[in-house]
């Protein structure tokens, strides 16, 4: 009897900034790599602007999904599971889906896991491996983590988020979006009603990329860091992605198994 060959795709937006990509994105697929070493591991990126950067800047070639997926049917894989790094059920993971829908006659059995916030037991083991990650913490500082936010009705998953830190007792985390709600504004007027003087700001992002150092953590006048320090407070930036957590990397681990077991998009 002819034996299974298993692939795993994971699906990332990407990211042009090589330092982030080796401590997120590339640790995420190393981990996933030793849990399931039967079997092999694809990487796929959706931006095409990103993967047009790395090729011309670094000369670095990344596979777009259909790519990715091109190789996988060609070397003859019955099975794969494509697990995205996105943080919701947002436009790019739409899109993967779209993207991989072609290929239901090519390969026997498709699976799909879930992106980092898909269910309530999700949004409080976010809320302890951000904690984890964070434990010097005092109650008289403020961390707030910053996302990148979404026109898709997903971007509810940040004030969900916000709302699952104060419940879990952590008032003294607020979540707020670039693009997205709560904005910079909503943000800011949760800040002025704490007692603090020490603020924290770091991405809510996978990868620490072009937003985090530039929207948040830049020197310019409209960063989230230059803005929050001309009210009177001490920022102390930290320029580090979701993926550098170990404990998100272990719930993407956690959605790969129930794809493994449960055959459900």
């Amino acid at each position: 009897m002819k034996k299974d060959k298993k692939a795993i795709l994971v699906v990332s937006f990407g990211t042009s900034y090589i330092d982030t990509l080796e401590k997120t994105i590339a640790a995420i697929e190393k981990e996933i790599q030793q849990h399931y070493p039967d079997y092999t591991v694809y990487r796929a990126f959706t931006s095409q602007i990103i993967i047009n950067k790395l090729q011309k800047t670094h000369n670095i070639k990344i596979d777009t999904v259909n790519e990715a997926m091109e190789k996988i049917v060609n070397e003859g894989y019955t099975s794969v599971i494509c697990q995205p790094t996105h943080i919701m059920h947002g436009m790019e993971y739409e899109k993967m889906i779209s993207m991989i829908a072609p290929y239901k006659n090519s390969i026997k059995d498709i699976r799909y896991g879930a992106p980092l916030l898909s269910s309530s037991n999700d949004y409080d083991k976010v809320v302890e491996a951000v904690m984890q990650q964070n434990n010097y913490l005092s109650q008289k500082d403020t961390l707030i983590l910053i996302g990148h936010g979404t026109e898709h009705f997903a971007d509810a998953s940040y004030a969900a988020l916000n709302y699952r830190f104060c419940a879990n007792g952590y008032d003294n985390v607020l979540v707020g979006t670039v693009e997205g709600y709560p904005d910079m504004e909503t943000v800011f007027k949760k800040l002025q009603k704490r007692k603090t003087n020490t603020v924290y700001i770091t991405p809510f992002m996978i990868v620490a990329g072009d937003h985090a150092n530039n929207d948040i953590c830049g020197d310019e006048e409209d960063t989230w860091k230059t803005k929050i320090a001309t009210q009177g407070y001490t920022v102390k930036p930290i320029l580090k992605g979701l993926g550098e957590y170990k404990g998100i990397r272990n719930i993407f681990i956690e959605h790969i198994q129930k794809a493994i077991t449960n055959k459900t998009v």
